[in-house]
């Protein structure tokens, strides 16, 4: 009789990952990378100890109560844990991790990148280049802006903020921040960050953008149509955090009437579904959500996770449970 651990993962994980998941545990793993139809997930959490989803898995009350009896934890493979019912897996007695601060550098890295990229025109440039349609220099040809100097207004101070943060002082860039709590004294003083209470005038009087909270009921539409409108026409918006943050729909308006001057995008409201206008404008660099798409990170994310599906079958807590208060 087969006693040991049955962990059911939802997609598939690079190679090490599922190796090591294979060595130590009875494993089932989807090998056609295809995000499993609901159904499949209901049954799933009906016959394994342990599901290991990801963010294209919506794990509802009806996947958990199926597992309600035999399963005991969701290891989630990512840091985000919007798309579980954690009130309902809390009131299962089900516990649920997650895989934070590996994606904190990399994700960093791609936001940088954006800031850099879309005031400098480079997707556009590049664009012209595969197209053969490079004219040769010219002075006033494709002038984009420089950074340097720029007020850099980042929404959200957590680790991720705070590495973007870091990034962009050594581009020059003023640190402005609007944060749920302010950070503490000895951050501010890293950073040289400005803390702004009035997420609107913050807004108002800074010249890039970038968003990085978490996708939680209170920030679905943070940036509203209202909200992006406050923004000065000359200001680039980036967001590597999550798409429902944005109104997509008045993002692309403004973009596209110049009340904006572009955006760099790497995840979207409706994924894998994009506004269409955000495909076609020149002033917009989109990226296939890929913040955390390197060999290190997703590794990272996978032993995180074993670590995490090990203590909690060694009977100890798992040292990234994810902590729901039952209402």
């Amino acid at each position: 009789m087969n006693t040991r651990t049955k962990v059911i993962v939802t997609r598939r994980l690079p190679e090490p990952v599922q190796d090591r998941l294979n060595t130590l545990f009875d494993a089932r793993l989807n090998l056609s990378d295809k995000p499993m139809p609901h159904a499949e997930l209901i049954e799933a959490a009906a016959n394994c100890d342990v599901l290991a989803p990801t963010v294209t898995d919506h794990i509802d009350d009806k996947v958990i109560r199926a597992g309600a009896g035999r399963l005991k934890l969701i290891a989630n493979f990512g840091a985000g844990t919007d798309h579980i019912d954690l009130d309902t897996a809390a009131k299962a007695g089900i516990a649920v991790t997650n895989t934070p601060g590996v994606l904190t550098e990399d994700t960093a890295d791609l936001a940088m990148a954006l800031i850099l990229a879309v005031p400098r025109r480079l997707a556009e440039g590049a664009r012209v280049m595969r197209a053969g349609d490079f004219p040769g220099w010219s002075p006033t040809w494709m002038m984009g802006h420089s950074i340097g100097g720029k007020k850099l207004g980042i929404v959200g101070m957590g680790r991720i903020g705070q590495a973007i943060a870091r990034r962009a002082r050594a581009f020059g860039l003023e640190i402005h921040y609007h944060n749920r709590n302010r950070v503490s004294a000895a951050i501010e003083e890293e950073l040289g960050a400005l803390w702004w209470d009035d997420l609107d005038a913050m807004l108002a009087n800074t010249d890039i953008i970038s968003v990085n909270c978490p996708k939680t009921p209170q920030t679905h539409h943070l940036l509203s149509r209202d909200r992006l409108s406050k923004l000065p026409h000359h200001a680039f918006l980036v967001n590597t955090s999550r798409g429902d943050v944005i109104d997509e729909i008045a993002l692309a308006d403004l973009l596209e009437n110049g009340s904006l001057a572009g955006a760099g995008l790497d995840v979207y409201e409706r994924e894998p579904e994009v506004e269409p206008r955000l495909l076609m404008l020149d002033s917009v660099v989109a990226l296939p959500h890929m913040g955390s798409s390197t060999i290190e990170a997703r590794i990272a994310m996978g032993e995180k996770m074993i670590i995490n599906i090990k203590e909690f079958e060694d009977g100890h807590r798992p040292p990234d449970r994810v902590i729901q208060e039952l209402t």
